[in-house]
């Protein structure tokens, strides 16, 4: 998860899978890099198609740098068992826009909260130490506008700031939405300021 003071944030990038087995049950874990909720949807379903006559499809999920998107379920398991033994998980490692569902096939021996606990966090952890781990950029977005003579000076500035085009509309009158690490937001008002036919706003 990320601080206003950094300019990154740890994520994953592919989904992947791990087993932990104890006293009989199997705990199967995925994780899965998201950045909606609608993602999470379509990733539980699959999991869940995957996996039909788990006794519980178990899940955490944290999204976005705030720290406040995120949900846990226990899926019938003993309430905050699973779902947040997962989600410490992922905050251990520090992660956000990750899904981690943990399904369990009970293997007739209960294992007691305790038991369950460290079966779910476990298995979290297992999966998410094999995958790799990336370093992404935080972005602030701006917005511009401005007259499509003035492209080109748009563009040699974004290059120059390693700025990320994420939106460009190129008509008569421009707009573009653009992406630049925290630490050149400075940089990338002072360039423009100079340039008083563009309007640049933060969004």
């Amino acid at each position: 998860m990320a601080t206003e003071t950094t300019d990154f944030y740890l994520t994953i990038e592919q989904p992947i899978s791990g087993e932990y087995k104890d006293r009989g049950s199997k705990f199967i874990a995925f994780a899965y890099p998201i950045k909606s909720i609608e993602n999470f949807k379509e990733a539980l379903l699959q999991t869940k198609a995957l996996h039909p006559k788990a006794s519980h499809h178990c899940f955490a999920y944290r999204i976005g740098l705030t720290n406040n998107i995120f949900r846990v379920s226990d899926d019938g398991e003993p309430s905050g068992s699973a779902g947040r033994p997962i989600l410490n998980a992922i905050d251990s490692k520090e992660l956000t826009d990750v899904l981690v569902v943990v399904v369990r096939y009970f293997g007739g021996t209960l294992l007691g909260v305790p038991g369950l606990i460290n079966a779910y966090k476990t298995a979290a952890l297992l999966t998410l130490q094999t995958t790799p781990i990336v370093q992404k950029p935080i972005l602030s977005v701006f917005e511009l506008q401005f007259d499509y003579t003035q492209t080109n000076t748009v563009m040699s500035i974004a290059k120059q700031l390693n700025a990320t085009i994420l939106q460009n509309e190129n008509q008569l009158f421009c707009v573009m939405k653009l992406g630049v690490q925290r630490s050149k937001e400075a940089d990338l008002l002072h360039k423009f300021s100079e340039h008083h036919t563009i309007s640049i706003k933060k969004i």
